[in-house]
């Protein structure tokens, strides 16, 4: 006999081996052993949960002669001829190829013959949801009053697609994702069977990887151990195998991105390319450590929801201790978008370039999303020189030495210079210079006051109006206010009493403030 798959060899033969399935399993079982046992089942869920292998014990189960606990015994004709395909009382049908209404009624005038052996005639039904309207139709009088030894078993992973016909018809049973833990340790099993030796790393990531299928588990253990036929399978062996990348490469990129490192970030991305790395599959993996990172942020009880070894939930611990939420949230929207895209495209790498280059360059995008990187990086870099930046704006410099040391220099401050307080003249000649004072403004206020609109308030106030509340707000408290205040100061010699606003949507400027840049005349104050 020839070689058969992992999937194949392992296939539950009995509902205990059923893995991640209890609460059907059990249900089943008690049927059984009941005698309670229905005529039309629907079993619905993901690809690889199962489907498939518990329709096939449950018809070996109805038909066993010697049933044990509800499961079938193995032992007896009937379970062997079964096992073998060889029996007349279990027809498999696929859907997906035999949809049409002239299968349908094969199936119905086949079901008019009692079995010559066995207590039941079981119909599976593969991808049900793949049957024609029709044939729809034509199923559906025999699927509500059978023969009393015919029973239907029917299969999808769609189940939106079946007529609410037919789902009033069957007893409806959703099968769950299989867990990672639970992947696992069957994946141990298995390996253990074979002879073969694998670390547990290796496993665990084979067992993530198969997103909660067991026949995708197995099918990825099949490849990498055929890829590394007679030696150990180790972890880095089977991420060569499957194209991934480890996590402590997502680390890194992270810190690039966080830090608008663009040249760490290309080079990073080049690396995975050298290496052959599949980049639709390394995206989703930066998605999921992105995702892990958000959990860990959000409760320090996340160890088993992230399900990663204790030295990266260490290092992802300090990662998101200085990471900001609502950055790493706005990344995985970012990349979950990019995943979507890379599905179809031609030219992957380019499409991931375009992005960190955007990301580690927010000024190259005119939305709010960019303007939050460039505020945070803009008040990461104040909160590093925040004590120099504010000895500087106050105008005290102290040069100090210790008191009655030596030599010592006594204290010397310089005051800042009080400046007469500006009347309308003066705010008349920044306006008029506006366009002046823009081109001597360092970035990034040279381009957030670009678009900005003047209008005078009360008491003589200059009004900055902008149309993004987060500027507005930036500008009017903290070390940006003093940056803009000295910068109009410095304009006429004079301190100008000045505020930031924010105009909504649904305002117009024209409604709310005097255009003091449209106006020619000179402003005039009643004595």
């Amino acid at each position: 006999m020839g070689y058969v798959a992992l999937y194949r060899k392992f296939r539950p033969p009995v509902f205990e081996d059923v893995k991640g399935q209890d609460h059907i399993v059990t249900t089943l079982k008690n049927q059984i052993k009941s005698d309670r046992v229905g005529h039309a089942y629907l079993f619905c869920g993901t690809r690889g949960t199962g489907k498939t292998s518990v329709a096939k014990i449950l018809a070996r189960a109805v038909n066993c002669e010697h049933p044990v606990d509800g499961s079938p015994c193995g032992e007896c004709d009937m379970c062997k001829e079964i096992a073998a395909g060889t029996s007349m009382n279990v027809i498999e049908i696929d859907a997906a190829s035999n949809n049409g209404v002239e299968n349908v009624r094969e199936i119905i005038d086949e079901v008019s013959y009692s079995p010559t052996r066995g207590k039941k005639k079981v119909y599976i039904i593969d991808e049900v949801h793949m049957l024609s309207t029709g044939a729809f139709n034509a199923l559906l009088k025999t699927l509500e009053e059978p023969p009393s030894y015919a029973m239907f078993i029917l299969a999808t992973t769609d189940v939106q697609k079946l007529p609410i016909t037919i789902l009033s018809r069957c007893q409806r049973y959703d099968f769950h994702r299989i867990t990672i833990d639970t992947i696992e340790g069957r994946l141990r099993q298995v390996v253990d069977a074979e002879g073969i030796t694998v670390d547990d790393r290796a496993l665990r990531y084979i067992a993530k990887t198969a997103d909660g299928s067991m026949r995708d588990s197995l099918s990825l253990l099949d490849q990498c151990i055929a890829f590394n036929y007679g030696e150990e399978l180790t972890y880095d062996k089977v991420l060569n195998v499957l194209g991934a990348v480890d996590t402590e490469v997502f680390g890194r990129l992270f810190s690039a991105l966080y830090t608008q490192d663009i040249n760490a970030a290309l080079t990073l991305l080049s690396d995975i390319v050298i290496q052959g790395r599949e980049l639709a599959q390394f995206v989703n993996d930066f998605v999921w450590y992105l995702r892990n990172l958000m959990l860990v942020q959000a409760s320090d009880q996340m160890e088993d929801v992230v399900d990663i070894s204790t030295d990266n939930l260490k290092n992802l611990k300090q990662q998101a201790s200085e990471a900001d939420v609502d950055t790493v949230i706005r990344y995985i929207r970012i990349f979950s978008e990019l995943s979507s895209q890379l599905r179809y495209a031609t030219q992957k790498r380019i499409l991931i370039e375009i992005t960190l280059i955007k990301m580690c360059k927010p000024q190259m995008v005119k939305n709010d999303e960019s303007l939050e990187d460039r505020l945070r990086i803009l008040e990461q870099h104040d909160e590093e020189n925040g004590k120099l930046l504010k000895g500087i704006q106050s105008g005290q410099v102290a040069v100090a030495a210790a008191t009655g040391a030596p030599g010592a220099m006594p204290q010397m401050v310089k005051e800042k210079k009080v400046l007469d307080r500006a009347v309308p003249e003066d705010i008349q000649k920044v306006v008029s210079g506006w366009a002046r004072l823009l081109a001597g403004m360092d970035n990034p206020m040279k381009t957030y006051m670009q678009k900005a609109r003047l209008s005078l308030g009360n008491d003589d106030t200059l009004q900055i109006v902008l149309d993004n509340k987060q500027l507005a707000a930036k500008y009017n408290e903290g070390d940006s206010r003093t940056e803009l205040q000295t910068v109009l100061d410095e304009s006429i010699g004079k301190h100008i009493t000045f505020e930031v606003r924010y105009i909504e949507d649904n305002q117009t400027f024209e409604e709310n403030y005097v255009n003091l840049q449209a106006i020619n005349f000179d402003i005039v104050t009643e004595e």
